[in-house]
């Protein structure tokens, strides 16, 4: 059977989700083979066997961590020319993308990105994409070289399939570009305590009907009682309620939870096409003729200040 390389996204050996979700996908298409680099590479073996991996290709340089995607980039080629593999799946986030399209430039392939869903096809494997702003899906396939797929996090569930995961060493040449852009400091984001926005299994956010940095709180705690992330709005997010780094839609993250709750949200297209994929959408507007309507599976027409605590104490009722 053919194999397929998966690139392993972790901190430190700790594996995230979407690459788990990219072993489930990869396992439709053949045999996967994971690729990970970088400081705790053979940590991440053990997670990689239990989902599917048939061998896991380790390499703990220092360039890794010392410097931007390029090294990463000749360590995922080092691994192409080793494997010829049927298909390369990276998670589709800012540096995946990246990487998967340099990788594509290099080995003269075509490339995918954001799918949403992976099939078996006779003439290689076969992605499906939302296209334009979620208003339409389509189907495609790479017609030159190795596919180069970059898959949207929550587009498979996880599914433990025990394998080898055999540890194999990678050997890497580092190109002269790879020390071209050094990493001179980092500081660790503060954490929330919350999933990571874009890997949440549900979303909550708040737009510009939550009126105030202030109201946001009751977002919060809505979201803190279903153990979810919290979104933004980019009206929220211009008026300087909530970061950047929660804006849901065009100009911010694209999502696709399990379940998305649209709080004060017309739905406006830009923010329509960060989260209409999602799988289960309700929205809490007190104007029914708000255009987020269209879009939800269920709707509340309402005043988000009652009825958003009402819902927070009902589900931490339930819960206890």
């Amino acid at each position: 059977m053919a194999e397929v390389l998966v690139y392993v996204d972790h901190v430190d050996g700790a594996v995230r989700k979407p690459t788990l979700e990219l072993l489930t996908l990869a396992r439709r298409l053949g045999e996967p083979v994971a690729v990970a680099l970088g400081n705790g590479a053979a940590d991440t073996a053990a997670a990689l066997a239990e989902h599917g991996a048939v061998k896991v290709l380790t390499n703990n340089a220092a360039e890794f961590g010392e410097y931007l995607v390029v090294p990463k980039v000749d360590a995922l080629q080092a691994a192409y020319e080793a494997v010829q593999p049927a298909a390369v799946l990276v998670p589709s986030s800012a540096e995946g993308k990246e990487i998967a399209a340099r990788l594509a430039v290099r080995i003269k392939s075509g490339i995918i990105t954001d799918a949403v869903d992976l099939e078996a096809g006779d003439e290689g494997p076969v992605a499906t994409q939302s296209a334009f702003a979620a208003s339409f899906t389509t189907k495609s396939r790479i017609t030159q070289g190795t596919p180069v797929i970059t898959v949207k996090p929550n587009s498979a569930a996880v599914e433990a399939a025990p394998a080898a995961g055999a540890v194999e060493a990678l050997t890497v040449s580092f190109s002269d570009a790879a020390t071209g852009t050094k990493v001179v400091a980092r500081t660790p984001r503060e954490s929330t305590g919350r999933p990571e926005l874009t890997e949440a299994a549900i979303v909550v956010s708040g737009g510009r009907g939550v009126n105030g940095a202030e109201n946001f709180a009751i977002i919060e705690a809505l979201a803190d009682s279903l153990g979810a992330a919290v979104g933004a709005s980019r009206a929220a997010v211009d008026a300087g309620w909530y970061p950047h780094s929660n804006q849901v839609g065009q100009t911010g993250k694209s999502v696709s939870p399990q379940l998305y709750i649209a709080s004060g949200i017309s739905g406006a297209i830009q923010h329509r096409a960060g989260m209409q994929t999602s799988k289960t959408i309700v929205a809490i507007n007190k104007d029914a003729e708000a255009p987020i309507f269209d879009l939800v599976d269920y709707g509340v027409v309402g005043d988000l200040f009652e009825v958003v605590p009402q819902l927070t104490e009902e589900v931490n009722s339930r819960k206890g």
